[in-house]
């Protein structure tokens, strides 16, 4: 079924409720291990209907904030869902006190009883109006992003569309781009610092009434962390600092050399050659058409699952007003349909997002056809961005099919913005443990500590007397630091393991493929440790665990300088 003819319809609310009411009843009363395993799938499938009706509305809404209909549907699940929630925490509840519960474990593997533990200590009643108010800041906060339209070049332009003009070969255009950006932030800038401080005291109160300290200790319950917590989080970020950024110096050195710029400033971050950066070749059909192509001789697996995602329509991935910003994936349960979002600009970020996205949509393809209950066709976030960021180096043979000529800039370019991600996506990390752990900071303490940590972790960067960058308020644009708070450590930890099938891909790609397949194919029943290391690949969080690829990384870069 096409994306358009999913029908949508409401959920009634009293039976959804009703429903997980009769299941706890009788999971508290099954009797054998096999009427819990029943009971544990029939839950899975009831909830999968509510879940499609939620994603359907949020995706109709993200693809116009504007729209009065489609925000009605999102502001009905922002007030509601924390109510299912709390329902289907205490279903957990009773799974975990069942005699039966070790079945579970058995049936599907070691992670779906700190699943449904981490679901219950993440939950009460008591923090449902504060979860309301939560989901009504975030929306605001992707109305407020969503709806921004800014001036340059004659034009009006979203924030997405910039990017185009941040890479021009021409330094006043790159600089004119972020000043348009950072209008608008500064425009709204108490907005921006208010829905920020509303948040963060939102989200810590909820922490205190389940008994934490702070949201930063909740949030790796919520984020259902398995087998690691904030200490070995803190160790990987030291790694990144000791071991990637003197690294990322040199290579910064090795790109002011190729661009020709001596003394490089913020708004030349985004050019990565002195003849200008790699971009698509083609009109939108015929990336669609290279994409197909790409995924058919990359395996029978992947070539099945485009055909269904391009006959089906379940792309949007063109820019335009009122769109939220940022890129996605969702599965609609009921239709075993993985849903790609996106906002294309012109730059190599849409191939990157493209595959990126089609990596998450390719896991949930597969899951989706499995006999796994709903809840367990997913893995974690940092081990489903293992899917996903992986994905952008293992289809490498294939580029040339979107940048032709300017494939081997393409190469550089995406092993660099990989490498130099790592340390922003710490920076993001560690800025918000300091948020969340010190709420009363005022706007300008918030943003001196997000420039302290761009000194630690991007000591290259150089705002001069750029707007809304030089303030320290850059973190405003993060969407994921309102919206899903400490998730953005997620894309390192994936990112650490993707670099490693990229230099496996480089000694024997068929190889490397068959181990990112095997690792896929598990889907949500391991933890991110057991995945990483189902593959033959190093968990990040020991001392020195960085250090080969690290050098790894860079000589590639070094040796293939254009």
């Amino acid at each position: 079924m096409k994306f358009a003819e999913m029908p949508y319809k409401r959920p009634d609310l009293a039976s959804v409720l009703a429903d997980c009411e009769a299941l706890t009843r009788k999971i508290r009363a099954a009797a054998t291990a096999e009427e819990l395993l029943a009971l544990y799938r029939e839950e899975n499938a009831c909830l999968a209907h509510y879940r499609t009706a939620q994603v359907l509305a949020n995706i109709h809404y993200t693809q116009d904030t504007r729209d009065a209909a489609w925000s009605a549907e999102q502001d009905w699940f922002d007030e509601n869902g924390p109510a299912v929630a709390s329902a289907e925490a205490k279903i957990a509840k009773a799974l975990l006190e069942n005699p039966h519960a070790k079945a579970l474990e058995e049936a599907f593997g070691a992670r779906v009883l700190p699943t449904l533990k981490n679901r219950v200590l993440s939950m009460d009643e008591r923090v449902i109006p504060l979860q309301r108010e939560e989901n009504a800041l975030t929306s605001a906060y992707q109305k407020l992003y969503g709806g921004a339209l800014v001036e340059l070049d004659g034009k009006q332009l979203t924030i997405p569309q910039l990017s185009l003009y941040k890479q021009s070969l021409d330094r006043a255009v790159r600089r004119a781009a972020y000043e348009a950006e950072a209008s608008y932030f500064d425009a709204h800038r108490e907005e921006f610092d208010t829905l920020y401080d509303k948040l963060v005291k939102n989200r810590n109160e909820q922490a205190r009434i389940l008994g934490y300290r702070d949201y930063s200790e909740l949030s790796y319950i919520r984020m259902n962390r398995i087998g690691y917590g904030p200490k070995e989080v803190a160790a990987f970020r030291a790694e990144v600092a000791a071991q990637v950024v003197p690294m990322l110096k040199d290579m910064m050195a090795m790109r002011a050399e190729r661009t020709g710029i001596a003394h490089p400033m913020f708004w030349d971050s985004a050019l990565a050659f002195a003849d200008g950066s790699p971009t698509p070749h083609g009109s939108y059909d015929e990336l669609m058409a290279g994409a197909r192509r790409m995924y058919h001789e990359l395996s029978p697996e992947t070539g099945e699952f485009i055909d269904f995602m391009m006959d089906n329509e379940m792309f949007d991935v063109m820019s335009r007003p009122g769109k939220m910003s940022g890129g996605y994936e969702e599965i609609i349960p009921d239709h075993k349909a993985p849903f790609i979002f996106a906002n294309w600009n012109g730059t190599a970020g849409d191939v990157d997002v493209l595959t990126h996205e089609c990596g998450h949509a390719f896991e949930s393809y597969l899951a989706a056809r499995t006999d796994l209950p709903e809840e367990l066709q997913c893995p974690g976030m940092e081990s489903a961005e293992i899917h996903s960021m992986s994905m952008e180096f293992l289809t490498a043979p294939w580029h040339h099919l979107f940048f032709g000529p300017d494939t081997d800039k393409y190469e550089l370019f995406h092993a660099e913005d990989n490498f130099v991600f790592l340390p922003y996506g710490c920076m993001v990390d560690e800025f918000q443990h300091i948020a969340y752990q010190q709420p009363d900071l005022t706007p300008e303490q918030r943003n001196r500590v997000w420039l302290d940590l761009e000194k630690k972790y991007r000591p290259w960067n150089d705002f001069g007397d750029l707007p809304f960058y030089s303030r320290g308020a850059g973190w405003q644009r993060q969407l994921h630091i309102y919206e899903c708070p400490f998730y953005y450590i997620d894309y390192c930890l994936a990112t650490v393991v993707a670099l490693q099938f990229f230099t496996a891909s480089l000694r024997d790609h068929a190889d490397a493929w068959q181990r990112y397949l095997r690792l896929t194919r598990l889907a949500g029943t391991a933890p991110y440790t057991e995945l990483v290391e189902s593959a033959g690949l190093q968990v990040p969080f020991a001392a020195g665990s960085l250090t080969a690829l690290s050098h790894t990384i860079h000589d590639w870069i070094k040796e293939h300088q254009i």
